[in-house]
């Protein structure tokens, strides 16, 4: 989600252009005039970036105070932190590049894909849910846009509702191989038969004519059901009419 949030504000702020030499194809017009200058309209790794990090305030302040956005210079990975909103982790700008990230950069796991979602990350004992998304120039991997969301709250939140549903038995039923129907045996009946017959004319209620639900109160009428208590406002529920209408189908003659 956040990525695809992602995608349409670089699409909506930014132009579109094919770039054989760089595989980021959102490249603004300032960018664009100033890649010209240096020859051919290519960026390089540093305009890249750069054209990122813009974006990392804006995306910190969309995604809310539960959510850091990191960017990473892949090509410096000592000293990759280059820019950082809702520092949750504690980092600063300087900071060096995660172990996975290294993974990523030495597997070349980034050459087949965009980016990665929704994996789990750790730092000062808080849980994330993390995504990067790959920076490329070229077939070149020169930075990372990571998202990480902290997930304490969350957790937080389902302690509280399972101490809640434990403090009133209302966890889960252990597997039985008992189990209850709550309805008494004439309103199953009652509820049962009334479905049965409009499912027998083929039609949804909705869709039913004023002479198609007449047919049918009758019907049910004639097997008895009528007199059988609460029958009236079963059938007004199936055949989404009111009870007065019941009563006002049966006076009809057929």
């Amino acid at each position: 989600m956040i990525f695809w949030l992602f995608c349409q504000i670089v699409f909506l702020l930014s132009l579109c252009y094919t770039n054989s030499n760089c595989d980021n194809f959102f490249i603004t017009k300032n960018y664009w005039r100033m890649g010209s200058a240096k020859g051919g309209g290519v960026l390089t790794d540093r305009d890249l970036l750069q054209l990122y990090s813009n974006l990392v305030p804006f995306l910190a302040e969309v995604c809310g105070p539960g959510c850091e956005v990191v960017l990473h210079d892949a090509t410096n990975p000592e000293h990759s932190l280059v820019a950082i909103r809702n520092s949750i982790s504690g980092r600063q700008v300087g900071a060096s590049l995660p172990d996975l990230a290294q993974e990523l950069q030495e597997k070349g796991m980034y050459t087949d894909a965009s980016y990665l979602t929704n994996y789990q990350g750790k730092s000062r004992g808080r849980d994330f849910l993390s995504s990067t998304y790959y920076i490329k120039n070229g077939n070149r991997l020169i930075g990372l846009l990571c998202v990480n969301k902290d997930m304490s709250s969350v957790q937080e939140l389902n302690h509280a509702v399972q101490s809640l549903l434990g403090r009133f038995n209302l966890n889960a039923a252990a597997e039985s191989e008992f189990s209850e129907n709550l309805d008494t045996p004439v309103e199953s009946m009652v509820h049962n038969r009334i479905a049965d017959i409009i499912a027998q004319s083929g039609i949804s209620p909705t869709r039913m004519s004023l002479d198609e639900k007449v047919r049918i109160v009758h019907r049910l009428n004639d097997e008895g059901l009528m007199s059988v208590k609460g029958a009236a406002a079963e059938i007004a529920e199936q055949l989404s009419v009111s009870v007065p209408t019941v009563y006002r189908y049966l006076n009809k003659k057929l």
